[in-house]
């Protein structure tokens, strides 16, 4: 294999950079050439591709987001559609690509490789919902933006008895939500997992105020849960806490990377590279017990296990 391209899909996570610097000196220091493509899958269909050189590696290990940028393309369902990405491809002659994403993004890598493409997939969203792997990029310092945020609320909370509401992104996995409320000492938690039930939650309130003596309080809930300014108003309602809500949004995206998530994200993209070098596909990258480990995509995509339950048992002990 003498040509690889990479790019990133799907929702950026700080992180993502430290995988694309560390394909790029492999790639070039294994004689490589690597071709970057510009806005992930969209900018693969319409040709965006160019080549990437040392000076396209400096100075990004401790930005956030993504030097190659990203969109969404639903389209790339379509196999005429994906025939399109292969044959720029081919006109570029890219042997293996390295996408950086999401399990989406996974799914357009594995499309990719059916038509013929090497494909290595790279575990980059804040969220943590890939299966497969213990950790995703992003995933640290997006946890580490809610923490910040969290400390600064708890002050103004303290101050004036309240209880405040904490929207975390996590739409369909609740990851983010459950490791905030641990480490931000929720009293609190609303996620896809547990759900959400408003008599319990202000019972919950009522047991840390009127038993804990507890003069704040904090709620963590995952994204489209629920109607965060009605529970707060019900809050202030039904209890002696004053409701407050607060959705941090696309804040939570940005940032410079994590020193974890800056040397996560410079493991895998070497690992990716030298999967391709072996002219191996359908793959992607993980961590398992600090380990990087290859696996099939099928294979990862299907294994639940690396998801720690017992975190759940954690915080209902610490509550």
């Amino acid at each position: 294999m003498q040509r690889i391209g990479i790019l990133t899909s799907g929702g950026d996570a700080p992180g993502m950079n430290a995988a694309i610097r560390a394909a790029i000196r492999t790639a070039l220091k294994n004689d490589l050439e690597i071709y970057g493509i510009y806005d992930g899958y969209k900018g693969l269909v319409d040709g965006a591709i160019n080549p990437l050189d040392y000076k396209d590696a400096s100075e990004i290990l401790t930005r956030g987001g993504t030097v190659l940028g990203s969109s969404r393309l639903p389209e790339f369902k379509d196999e005429v559609v994906q025939e399109l990405a292969v044959n720029q491809l081919k006109r570029w002659g890219i042997e293996g690509l390295i996408v950086i994403g999401g399990d989406g993004s996974y799914r357009g890598a594995q499309a990719l490789n059916r038509h013929g493409i090497k494909t290595v997939g790279i575990p980059g969203t804040i969220d943590n919902d890939i299966n497969g792997t213990e950790k995703t990029i992003g995933f640290s310092t997006a946890l580490n933006t809610i923490c910040e945020a969290v400390n600064k609320l708890r002050d103004t909370s303290y101050s004036h008895h309240r209880c405040f509401i904490v929207e975390v992104m996590g739409n369909h996995c609740g990851e983010l939500a459950l490791w905030s409320a641990i480490t931000c000492g929720a009293e609190v938690l609303i996620n896809q997992e547990i759900g959400y039930d408003e008599e319990r939650v202000l019972a919950q309130l009522a047991i840390h105020d009127s038993f804990r003596n507890k003069r704040h309080a904090l709620i963590i809930t995952a994204e489209n849960m629920l109607d965060i300014q009605a529970l707060a108003k019900d809050i202030s309602a039904k209890t002696s806490f004053s409701g407050r809500a607060i959705s941090l949004g696309h804040i939570q995206r940005g940032g410079s990377p994590t020193p974890e998530d800056r040397m996560l994200g410079s493991k895998m993209g070497k690992a990716a590279v030298e999967v391709l070098m072996h002219g191996e596909g359908a793959k992607c990258i993980c961590q398992i017990k600090d380990q990087i480990v290859v696996r099939d995509i099928d294979e990862a995509l299907a294994d639940t296990s690396t998801k720690d339950e017992d975190l759940y048992d954690l915080f209902n002990y610490l509550v």
